[in-house]
């Protein structure tokens, strides 16, 4: 296993290098440049031409992307235009707090999704099974921002019993106790809609995954053994049924972040997802590439994470 996982982390090195040419081609073919972030609009022909040479935007693009990977290899990404600091120190904070959100969308929406897709597998068409059915058809169809927004005209406009944005209580300097629970009540409506998104395909997908598994020869088997109903549900058919769930669970740690820009520029939460938005409108290319290769990189340890979890779950999987 362990010969596996290095391979496999080698076999990343050229497909993060492939990604980052895709990625710094898409980011310098759009439309402007950071040149009007850093000068005043009034700026001259003149001043403009020098700022592109101080940046580096008068190079030919092949130069550009070397010059930016010789530096990424060593840890250094650049400076941010729209923050005026290197971008290793603008990243770690907000990545922090988007995964501050992220991990409790992660641990409950998996503490709770399981259990409900089970018991909708096995207690399939009845009024538990089509209500959760419902839910999970709204719940994917409706878009995160609408249910966000949504929210906030209740519980933050109507019953102003939770913020409307941001992380903490601005001018509130808490400390201790008191700053967790001013974080809980302002994480409270960004984390409920991640949880209930999140809720509504692992419910789907868990149903779908143990309804495979129940109608097995192999199941009828271990009932006419004699085996209790929790020992085969929960020891012979929970167990094969999680193979194909661990693929999803891999392909959606990356995605808890990326799919979270919207939401977070929704509520405003200080996370990579509103930095997004900020540097993709200022055109802050080194910005801009050290996020999507965060993305790119975390998408390929899901991928990684999901294999070695097929072989812990089903050890008739191995790994060649």
């Amino acid at each position: 296993m362990l010969k596996y996982i290095l391979r496999r982390l080698l076999h990343m090195i050229p497909v993060i290098l492939i990604i980052s040419i895709v990625i710094f081609g898409i980011v310098k073919m759009a439309p402007g440049d950071p040149v009007g972030t850093n000068l005043d609009p009034k700026a001259t022909a003149e001043q403009r031409a020098a700022e592109r040479a101080r940046l580096g935007l008068d190079k030919p693009l092949p130069v550009q992307y070397w010059n930016w990977l010789t530096r990424s290899v060593k840890g250094d990404f650049g400076d941010s235009y729209i923050y005026k600091k290197p971008v290793s120190d603008v990243v770690p904070n907000f990545i922090w707090n988007s995964f501050l959100l992220n991990i409790v969308d992660f641990i409950l929406a998996f503490l709770i999704s399981i259990p409900i897709g089970i018991i909708c597998a096995v207690k399939q068409y009845s009024k538990t099974d089509n209500f959760w059915t419902v839910f999970s058809i709204i719940g994917i169809s409706m878009p995160s921002f609408f249910f966000g927004l949504l929210l906030i005209y209740i519980f933050s406009v109507k019953l102003n019993a939770f913020p409307i944005n941001g992380m903490v209580t601005p001018g509130k300097n808490a400390a201790g106790w008191a700053h967790i629970k001013d974080v809980m009540h302002h994480i409270f409506l960004p984390a409920l809609v991640l949880v209930i998104g999140s809720m509504a395909s692992l419910v789907r997908y868990t149903r779908t995954s143990m309804l495979e598994v129940i109608n097995q020869d192999y199941i009828r088997t271990a009932r006419s053994k004699g085996l209790s109903e929790k020992v085969v549900i929960y020891k012979h058919a929970f167990r094969n049924a999680l193979i194909p769930i661990m693929t999803i669970i891999g392909f959606w740690i990356p995605g808890l972040f990326s799919g979270a820009v919207i939401l977070e520029t929704t509520f405003v939460w200080p996370g990579i997802g509103n930095v997004m938005m900020d540097a993709i409108s200022a055109r802050d290319y080194n910005l801009i590439m050290a996020l999507n290769m965060f993305f790119a990189l975390l998408t390929l340890l899901g991928n990684l994470l999901a294999d070695i979890g097929y072989a812990l779950v089903d050890p008739r999987i191995k790994v060649e």
